[in-house]
């Protein structure tokens, strides 16, 4: 490829990932163009660079090429800036979500080292290891072949006395893909090197399994940490739970139905609450009641059929049964809400009138991070963004935990 070629190339991924193509029916190509773009933006400016000094320095120059670099450069700059400014914004959340003084009530407050970018991590950004975590993997929690496993994570030096709080990862994937050791890595490789006990698990998938199937795994998973968790160190009394995506959707809508036993067949009488939910760029409305028009196209051409596989005018309270932002009580456990300003697969206006409703209905505290030019799926591996995200849930459950420790010992 030539390097116009290479530059226009470039110029087009970097104008998307700024600006993504609008409309339900390209939202899936502007994502896969502009997330890898917004999240490796510091990588690919360093090769524009690269590319760019090794033309410049040949016999012959393109000066449309030069000039596509150097737009490209500097939008590839706007988006390493608009990806630090994270930081700031997911600190304002949580200021307004919990109060300015929830960082007094944290064990250690952050230091200026903890809330740096960090850059030697961010090399190599699909090499994610920690020789501070131990993975017992390939655990099974129910009958269902390789789907039915999850893994474990903890700390390598061993548990604080008293059990750690335990995480629960759901992993996305439009629940008919994905797996256990694909997504949440490094918020539970972080986590775990602080003391925690992070789960991550499979589930069934559909078309094969249709929804709730979903459901059933993941309160099935719940049952079984409740039972073996304290092996591991957790704390079975403190679950908190996570995911993206899809995974954002059956993290949120676990935490709203602790008590639907009838996606509890045959253990109906295990408690399958969790004590706070932290779903990212989730699928809250199912049925289309917000009158989003992108939320009823996603139920009529995709939910429906390949989803639950039934229509919503033969079962529409299915589809209400499956909608977190229709589930919502004010026992409601303590939520934040983690969404893409930039989402071109999920409407960030989901995620607004999900937190909306929780704000108006819940007793509970509720956090929204709304986030500046962040595309589908921004924490799947380590990044500018994403660091700063990991960081700042680790922030917000810590202070979660240290409550709920200062409430039990009240009781």
């Amino acid at each position: 490829m030539s390097f116009l070629r290479r530059q226009v190339v470039t110029a087009a991924l970097t104008a998307n990932a700024i600006r993504p193509l609008p409309g339900f029916r390209v939202g899936i190509p502007a994502f896969f163009a502009g997330w890898m773009t917004g999240e490796l933006a510091p990588h690919l400016l360093a090769v524009t660079a690269a590319d760019a000094a090794a033309h410049v320095s040949g016999k012959r120059r393109n000066p449309v090429g030069l000039a596509l670099a150097g737009a490209s450069a500097a939008g590839l700059g706007f988006l390493v800036a608009q990806s630090r400014k994270v930081q700031t914004r997911a600190e304002e959340s949580l200021v307004e979500g919990l109060g300015a003084e929830y960082l007094d009530q944290l064990e250690s407050r952050p230091t200026p080292a903890d809330l740096a970018v960090p850059w030697r991590k961010l090399v190599y950004p699909f090499r994610m290891r920690n020789g501070a975590v131990t993975v017992d993997r390939d655990i099974r929690y129910a009958e269902t072949g390789k789907r039915g496993l999850l893994d474990v994570y903890s700390p390598a030096g061993g548990i604080p006395e008293g059990g750690a709080p335990v995480l629960l990862q759901v992993h996305g994937g439009a629940w008919m893909l994905g797996t256990k050791d694909q997504q949440g890595i490094p918020l539970m490789q972080h986590l775990a090197e602080k003391g925690w006990v992070c789960v991550a698990i499979n589930y069934r998938l559909a078309p094969r399994d249709p929804f709730p199937a979903q459901m059933i795994d993941i309160k099935r998973a719940i049952a079984w940490i409740r039972e073996n968790i304290a092996e591991y160190g957790g704390d079975p009394d403190y679950i908190a739970i996570t995911g993206g995506s899809a995974g954002g959707h059956l993290a949120a809508l676990t935490a709203l139905t602790a008590d639907d036993k009838g996606w509890q067949p045959g253990f109906e009488d295990v408690d399958t609450s969790v004590q706070a939910a932290v779903p990212h760029y989730g699928v809250y409305d199912f049925a289309g009641s917000t009158g989003l028009r992108s939320a009823e196209l996603m139920r009529d051409r995709f939910l429906a059929p390949r989803i639950l596989q039934k229509r919503w005018d033969d079962a529409p309270e299915d589809f209400e049964a499956a909608s977190p932002i229709l589930r919502i009580t004010p026992d409601a456990p303590d939520f934040f809400v983690l969404h893409g300003a930039h989402d071109t697969l999920v409407q960030v206006d989901q995620a607004r009138l999900f937190v909306e409703r929780l704000r108006h209905v819940s007793k509970r505290t509720v956090v929204y991070a709304e986030l500046p030019g962040a595309q589908h799926a921004f924490d799947i591996f380590p990044s500018i963004r994403s660091s700063h995200i990991v960081r700042a849930i680790d922030r917000y459950l810590h202070w979660h935990w240290g409550q709920y420790r200062r409430e039990r010992s009240t009781v």
